[in-house]
This record gives structure tokens, C-alpha cells and sequence, in this order.
């Protein structure tokens, strides 16, 4: 299969966005992209819109959420979009002008309106809008790289300006889950213009980043289409870390480079859909200005391996199934896997729900994230097991029959017609999904349940909406919250009740990320109870010199998880076969 190799071109669009599901190289891509064009001569404005950005780790330097210049890069500037800061400011920006003219009881009601998961959404978006909507915002630069979020925000932050848009035509009571619609109104040329600029093949450019997996290709595809239904058709392919095996003999080397063909041969009306490119898959992590140079220059040096790892062993560590044994004997709870996008979560949370079905158990397997393929990991049927997944569209509409029956009835016309305008804000979607998965967590009281939650920044976003839900759920519906919301963050807190398992691929970017993710758990009173090291080629006996080296730079990752950050720790190696069906999960708990 030929594809050609991934350049950035000087005649590109004005906007680029990088897109795709998590861990498929988005920011490295989009790094190397902008420095790519900066190396021409261009002024370039890198921007990561990602809740759980790792861009300060990619280019090796701290980024604020105002432009800054990267050391060593001509021309190059780059910033976060920090959702919280963006919240606070927007609330500030409402808020500041009533100081002195409303009551502070009625400024604090205003806060508790704007404190929402909606409002971090909207608060975002309006820091996005104003980099693509306003011509003077970014007037210095002759590019704007978009480092997108996962899949799923993505498509959120870039439907928001319709939604939003939508519901300012609509909405005649002035007031919405965000309070005062004012602020809102004040930004509907700018959100309009946003809109333009996004649907304008002229500016701007779509990359839909995967890899040769077939998960990564279908979930691309679903992104592509949801994307031209938004009128967002300027759209290219790149295939990340595509692998071809240098020795026959290698059954490993041999195995992957099969499996990424036979991924993209089964994705082939997809890829021939619009201009595809691919990159190899290199031998380092992609980390700091001259790893990004590798990404797209190719392997002009590889790094020296150093004689203490060659020596390396192996830390002793527990399998899986021996962490679990230490769990099952309450016979129920919750055991979650969490961490970065793409590291393996989905695979690991069915691998453990296996064990613990076929150890007797009743077991039901569910997921908040949205792109997540459970049944097609499962793959089969065992006693006991239930599965599930988590509808954004079918839990808002639910919620949101379920509130109109609850309070319509009381209510004269005009009160249920602003009722039904309330429940048509983007924020609903935040509180029925946040509703579904403290019920999923509640099951857990006569059951195991595990949880396969969705990539880092949509978690914490879940876990720290649960005073703001109550308020809001309050304010909408007029209601208590149900149980199992009123008992969620003592379930989430109880060790005896809540497992965590934080599952990395052993290389710089997930091991950090889920470091990170680890202290805002304990600073919300949740204490991890193992991590998973997943996809590891460690001892695995491949000679192709690119896997070797790949092999070799994982083992500072390993130690530093099993010294560093773990109590708990595992090992899944590289599988030859793909970790799908019963069996082949089962053996997952035993390596």
C-alpha cells in the first residue's frame, strides 16, 4: 500500500485543526506541522484547545493561555486554552459590570448560574471564536495550528457556535443555564463569523489524524462525516506510525506491520475519500524540538543506548489477576480504568470484568466514553456479565421528557415554554450524561461494576461537576437529586467501595499525563489503587532494530512508574494476537 509520506505544505490554509481519537499522535503532528512552517518562514500560532493538553510536554515548554514564543523556533508561538481559567474569566467578564448595581445575594446567584460544566464549554469556545472570528485576534500570523481535543469535544467545541447560535434565535426569555443571555448575545457576530471561517475551504483545513488500527480508522471516519454535516469539508488523512517489519523472522515485527495492512485495507473507501498521507512509525518518543524534526524528516540519527540499558530488568510485578484477587473478596464495588486516550482503557476494563465473571461474580461493563467500542472488545458472552454504554442523545432526551413531566403539568404556557427552551442549552447534555454515569457508579452496591471512562480532561470535567450538577439539576428541574447522585462522591472516596486503575503505554506523554491525573484524584479525596502498564514490547525478543529501540526507551518509563508513582503496579505485554474475545481477554489478567 502506497501512501504518500505527511508534509506540511507553505500554500496551506490559514487554519489548520488536527483531529482524531486520543493517542493517535494529534499533538506531535500538529507540533511539527507549525514548526515545519515556521522553518519556512512563516508566523505561526500554535493553540491547544485540549482539556487534557499535553503540549507544554511535546515542545518541551511552558504555555500559558496567551501566545509565547518557543525558544529555538524563529517565528513560532504557542498557547494552551485553558477551560477553567476561560470559565473564571467569562464569569468575571458578566459578572463585573452588576458589581455596585445588583446585591451581592443576587451576584451569588449569578456565580452558582455560571459555575456549571456548560459554562467551562461556552468559556472555551469563546476563547476559540476569538482566534478564528475576529481578523484582528491573530492579524500577526500567517497560520493558526488548532491542536485539537478528543474526538468527541472536538465535535462538541465546533457545534457549540451552531447550538449556540440555534438557541439565541429561539430563546425569548433572556435568561439560560448560563444566567443573563447578554454576554451570549454580545458574541453572536463573532460566533456567526467563527462558523464561516470553519466552512470555508479557502481558510481553513481539516487533518484527521490515526493510526493503521481499525478502531482509530472507523472513529476517524464517524468524525469526517459528523464534520461535513457541519459543513466543515476541507478534509485530509494522516496515518500516524505506520510500521513495516525489516526481518521475516520477527514474529512481533511481522504481526504489526500485518495488522496496521490489514486495518487499512478494510478502510480503504474511507482513505480514498479524500487526500491521505502516512507517516512511519519512528524509533523515539516524539518529544522536544528535535523529535519533532524526526517526525517528519525522517531517521537521520538514532539515539545511543546506554550501556545501564542494556543491562535493564525487569521490576518484579504482580499479573493483573493477583491485583483483582485482592478486590473480589467484597463480591461487589466500582473498579474504573482511567488515563490518557488510546492507552488501552477500554481492553483493560473488559479484561478485568472477564476475570472477574469467570471467577463467579456478577459483573456489569459500561463506559462513559463516547467513542468506545466495548462490545466489539468483548467480542462474546460469559454468565453474569451485563454491558452497556453510556447514549449522550439518548440520556438528554430521557432527562429532559423526564423534567417537562415532573414540572410541566404545574406550569402555565408561557413558564413551560421557558422551561423547554432551558433543556434545549448544550449544558443539558453535561447533566443527563453526569446523571447516567452516578448511576452507573451506584450499581455498584450489590455488583461489581467497571467502568471504562472516557480520556482524562472529559473525566475530571464528570468528576468535578458533581456541587455544580446539584445546583443546576435544582435550578432546572426544581427536584433533589437521586440517590445515587447524592451518594456519588462518597462511593468515589470509599476505598472499600472504589478501585481505580490508571492504564499507561509506557512512554513520556501517558505516564505524565496519568501522574497528573493521579494528584487532581487525591486532591478530590480518590485514591488510585493501581496503574497498568499496557502495550509493553519489553523482553519481547523482537530484533527489528526500530522495535529494539523503541523497546529500549521504554524501561525509564516502567521504572518510573513502579518507583515513582505507583502502590500497585502490572505489566501487559505487546499481544500477537489482538486482545479481543473472551479468551483472549482472560489471558490478559494472567501475564
Amino acid at each position: 500500500m502506497n501512501l504518500p509520506i505527511y508534509q506540511p505544505s507553505r500554500d496551506s490554509t490559514r487554519y489548520l485543526f488536527f483531529t482524531g481519537k486520543g493517542g493517535v499522535g494529534k499533538t506531535s503532528i500538529s507540533c511539527a506541522t507549525a514548526l515545519r512552517l515556521a522553518k519556512a518562514g512563516k508566523r505561526v500560532l500554535l493553540v491547544s484547545t485540549d482539556p487534557a493538553s499535553n503540549l507544554d510536554e511535546v515542545l518541551e515548554v511552558r504555555c500559558s493561555n496567551q501566545p509565547s514564543a518557543v525558544p529555538g523556533v524563529m517565528g513560532l508561538d504557542a498557547m494552551n486554552i485553558d477551560p477553567a481559567a476561560a470559565a473564571a474569566a467569562y464569569r468575571e467578564k458578566l459578572i463585573e459590570p452588576l458589581r455596585g448595581v445588583l446585591p451581592d445575594s443576587a451576584l451569588r446567584s449569578m456565580e452558582e448560574q455560571l459555575s456549571g460544566s456548560c459554562t467551562v464549554e461556552i468559556a472555551a469556545f469563546d476563547e476559540f471564536s476569538g482566534l478564528i472570528g475576529d481578523p484582528q485576534a491573530a492579524a500577526a500570523y500567517d497560520h493558526v495550528v488548532f491542536d485539537t481535543a478528543p474526538t468527541g469535544h472536538t465535535l462538541r467545541l465546533m457545534s457549540l457556535a451552531n447550538a449556540w447560535d440555534s438557541f439565541l434565535d429561539d430563546n425569548t426569555s433572556g435568561t439560560s443555564c448560563l444566567g443573563p443571555l447578554a454576554g451570549l448575545e454580545k458574541q453572536r457576530a463573532l460566533y456567526e463569523a467563527t462558523v464561516a471561517t470553519l466552512c470555508d475551504a479557502t481558510r481553513t483545513t481539516l487533518v484527521l489524524v490515526s493510526r493503521p488500527q481499525l478502531a482509530a480508522l472507523r472513529e476517524a471516519e464517524r468524525s469526517s462525516d459528523e464534520l461535513r454535516r457541519l459543513g466543515i469539508t476541507n478534509q485530509q488523512l494522516v496515518i500516524n506510525s505506520v510500521f513495516h517489519a525489516e526481518f521475516a523472522d520477527d514474529l512481533i515485527a511481522q504481526t504489526m506491520e500485518q495488522r496496521g495492512q490489514a486495518a487499512m485495507a478494510k478502510a480503504q473507501a474511507f482513505m480514498q475519500s479524500m487526500p491521505t498521507f502516512f507517516l512511519p512509525l519512528r524509533s523515539i518518543n516524539i518529544l522536544g524540538i528535535a523529535g519533532l524534526r524526526l517526525l517528519l524528516d525522517g531517521e537521520k540519527a538514532l539515539e545511543k543506548i546506554a550501556e545501564s540499558d542494556i543491562e535493564w530488568s525487569m521490576p518484579d510485578m504482580p499479573t493483573l489477576g493477583s491485583l483483582l484477587s485482592g478486590i473480589e473478596k467484597n463480591g461487589k464495588g466500582l473498579i474504573m480504568t482511567m488515563g490518557k486516550g488510546g492507552v488501552g482503557k477500554t481492553t483493560v476494563a473488559a479484561a478485568i470484568a472477564v476475570w472477574l465473571s469467570q471467577r463467579g461474580h456478577a459483573v456489569h461493563l459500561s463506559t462513559t466514553d463516547p467513542a468506545a467500542h466495548i462490545a466489539q472488545t468483548l467480542d462474546g458472552e460469559l454468565p453474569g456479565l451485563s454491558i452497556s454504554k453510556i447514549d449522550p442523545a439518548a440520556e438528554t432526551a430521557a432527562y429532559q421528557q423526564e423534567v417537562i413531566a415532573q414540572q410541566g403539568p404545574q406550569m402555565d404556557e408561557a413558564a413551560r415554554d421557558l422551561l423547554e427552551e432551558d433543556l434545549r442549552s448544550p449544558c443539558t447534555e453535561e447533566i443527563a450524561v453526569f446523571r447516567a454515569f452516578a448511576r452507573e457508579v451506584g450499581k455498584g452496591s450489590d455488583r461489581f461494576v467497571v467502568l471504562d471512562t472516557a480520556p482524562t480532561g472529559h473525566t475530571l470535567l464528570l468528576l468535578d461537576a458533581s456541587e455544580s450538577y446539584q445546583r443546576e439539576l435544582e435550578r432546572q428541574s426544581g427536584s433533589s437529586q437521586p440517590e445515587e447522585v447524592l451518594h456519588l462522591l462518597e462511593r468515589l472516596r470509599d476505598p472499600e467501595y472504589t478501585h481505580v486503575f490508571l492504564v499507561a503505554l509506557p512512554e513520556a506523554t501517558p505516564v505524565h499525563e496519568a501522574a497528573a491525573l493521579q494528584e487532581d484524584l487525591r486532591r478530590a479525596g480518590i485514591e488510585p489503587y493501581a496503574w497498568v502498564i499496557n502495550q509493553s514490547l519489553a523482553n519481547s525478543g523482537t530484533h527489528d532494530p526500530l522495535l529494539h529501540q523503541r523497546e529500549q526507551t521504554e524501561h525509564r518509563y516502567i521504572d518510573e512508574v513502579v518507583n515513582t508513582h505507583a502502590k500497585r503496579c502490572t505489566l501487559i505485554h505487546w499481544q500477537i494476537e489482538e486482545p479481543v474475545g473472551v479468551t483472549a481477554l482472560a489471558q490478559l489478567s494472567q501475564q
